[in-house]
């Protein structure tokens, strides 16, 4: 074959949804046959969705899994293009696998080999290992298959497929994002390709699955590393590109390190199939253009916070809205991710609430056009002050009057909730639930987090390109330029509790996310006491954690199925 045609169908699949799925599978192969290409290609766990983690214990889940796979055999009867798709696969154990049909015929099944079981995969608690790697012999030319983490290890299962003469690999994917993730992938495959000769075709789910958001950037890349197609981040679409054998093969002659490579003695599966010639106009892959950091944020946290209203059955959302820089975040986010109708705006001011920021929320929703409640707080408050009042007696005024506040409102909102069915979306981020700045049952009470694994800094980074981006004021100015204050108490601000957001988000960062410790951060310049406070502040607020709702992981590590340290914990530095 001169050329081989790839359709990749990047697609956003429901776990569990495996019906819902099945449709989605056939009228994208309907689609993609319009283009005539060879291979149709989806991602890891098409038919079952990413990850569907416990429910693999369940035998009629998997059972309806091989049934859906089945349907899929039979809906391919009339066709001959070779459709590659991801399903779990029981044999004498359970298998993270890649189907290989055509014309109504499965032809063979690859077993992922390499498990993850860090970060945010539990594979191994599923799955048993392959063993042996694939390759596809379409009319002479060699196509090896794998699945995910098969390709990140430089000496993983794709090298036995080389060595064994793949011109092609082929690797179906559910990775899930986190900032700059499809940047990263991209230039490993690049390297991958260009050290072993070989074109590589990399497809990628997307969507969002309670708190993991996956970004897409399905891309295929020639024997030189050289990206010739890239799908859009965060959108459904089919991926079209030609791969040309004849340069591959060309290369390959011309470079003896092939000739070079050890092989092991590892037994390959083969697949032998053909393909009629098919009449078709040559297409150049399309590259979509990469996204900045502040965008690609904005559209992971739409499309997760999109994905878990909708998937979960909800139809509005409620926010409260303070005429701060989260609350405006989270509101633009909602609007963004399920329309301006969909969204309902609470402002709840209290005795302690500026005029600026009531004002800054009331022009904030009128920017976006979403429906505002005004519910005030203060009598409420004066009520619960007076029915405690013998038993705080003797006591000075402290954070359990202040967070008084704040559970009111979690009332409010809640009430709501329940009475009307909207999902409230509560608006902390990351430095907040880092270091326990909020308030357990009170503007921690809600359904899901959109930011809460975004810290503050990056919460003002991403309004301005917001802002930018429409190219109009959405979020009033005034919200990025005041003090952050909760407004429980006269003149508050922030600073009074925490360091300044820069140096904090910092500290933060090489705590949480690389685990450095005290003398490792102080050595870094940063002061003392405040690395004890951060540190301190951190470990105290393992248990409000817990009760966060769900949110939408960003960083490279996340608080829950990334970081997860016991509550009860004695080990202090």
């Amino acid at each position: 074959m001169r050329k081989i045609r790839f359709a990749v169908v990047q697609k956003n699949f429901v776990v569990g949804g495996i019906e819902e799925n099945l449709d989605k599978i056939f009228s994208s192969i309907e689609n993609a046959e319009k283009f005539k290409p060879d291979f149709v290609i989806f991602p890891e766990l098409a038919i079952t969705g990413y990850p569907p983690e416990d429910l693999l214990f369940r035998h009629a889940f998997i059972q309806k899994n091989l049934e859906a796979l089945q349907k899929l055999v039979n809906f391919t009867s009339r066709r001959d293009e070779i459709v590659i798709i991801g399903f779990v696969d029981m044999k004498d154990d359970i298998y993270n696998a890649a189907a290989v049909i055509q014309s109504g015929r499965l032809m063979g099944v690859y077993h992922k080999i390499l498990l993850p079981n860090y970060g945010v995969f539990d594979e191994r608690r599923y799955f048993a290992a392959g063993k042996k790697p694939m390759i596809i012999e379409l009319n002479g030319t060699k196509v090896g298959l794998s699945i995910c983490e098969d390709i990140w290890v430089p000496d993983g299962p794709i090298v036995d497929e080389v060595n064994k003469g793949a011109m092609v690999l082929i690797n179906i994917s559910s990775s899930p994002y986190n900032v700059m993730k499809g940047a990263s992938r991209e230039k490993m495959i690049q390297t991958r390709a260009s050290d072993l000769r070989t074109a590589i075709v990399y497809a990628n789910t997307i969507g969002g699955q309670d708190e993991l958001v996956f970004d897409g950037h399905s891309f295929i890349v020639d024997e030189n590393g050289t990206t010739i197609a890239r799908a859009k981040d965060f959108k459904e679409e089919i991926l079209l590109a030609d791969v040309d054998i004849p340069n591959i093969v060309s290369m390959n002659l011309h470079d003896p390190r092939r000739r070079e490579r050890i092989e092991r003695e590892t037994e390959i599966d083969l697949i032998h199939t053909e393909l009629r010639s098919k009449e078709r106009e040559e297409i150049s892959g399309v590259i979509s253009p990469a996204l900045v950091v502040e965008e690609e944020i904005f559209k992971a946290l739409t499309l997760g916070t999109r994905d878990y209203v909708i998937k979960n059955g909800f139809k509005k959302v409620l926010i409260g809205l303070s005429g701060g820089i989260d609350s405006s975040l989270v509101a633009v986010i909602a609007t963004e991710a399920i329309g301006k109708e969909n969204v309902i705006g609470v402002m709840m001011p209290s005795m302690y609430s500026s005029k600026s920021s009531v004002e800054d929320a009331q022009m904030l929703a009128k920017n976006l056009g979403i429906e505002v409640l005004q519910i005030k707080i203060t009598d409420v408050y004066n009520a619960y002050i007076k029915v405690l009042e013998e038993s705080f007696r003797g006591t000075e005024p402290n954070i359990a009057e202040e967070n008084l506040q704040a559970r009111i409102r979690g009332n409010y909102l809640m009430a709501l909730s329940n009475k009307f069915g909207w999902l409230v979306l509560t608006t902390g981020n990351k430095s907040e639930m880092s270091t326990g700045y909020s308030t357990l049952y009170g503007d921690m009470a809600g359904g899901f987090a959109p930011i809460k694994d975004l810290y503050k800094t990056l919460v003002y980074r991403v309004c301005e390109w917001y802002n930018a981006n429409a190219g109009k004021e959405i979020i009033p100015s005034n919200i990025f330029i005041k003090p952050p204050s909760a407004e429980l108490k006269p003149n508050q601000v922030d600073q009074d509790t925490l360091p300044p957001y820069d140096v904090l988000d910092k500290i933060l960062e090489l705590y949480v996310e690389k685990d450095l410790s005290l003398e490792e951060i102080t050595e870094m310049g940063f002061d003392l006491e405040t690395v004890k406070k951060t540190i301190h502040l951190v470990d105290l607020s393992e248990y409000k954690r817990r009760q966060s709702p769900p949110g939408v992981k960003i960083t490279f590590r996340a608080f829950g199925r990334d970081r997860r340290l016991p509550i009860t914990n004695h080990f202090r530095r």
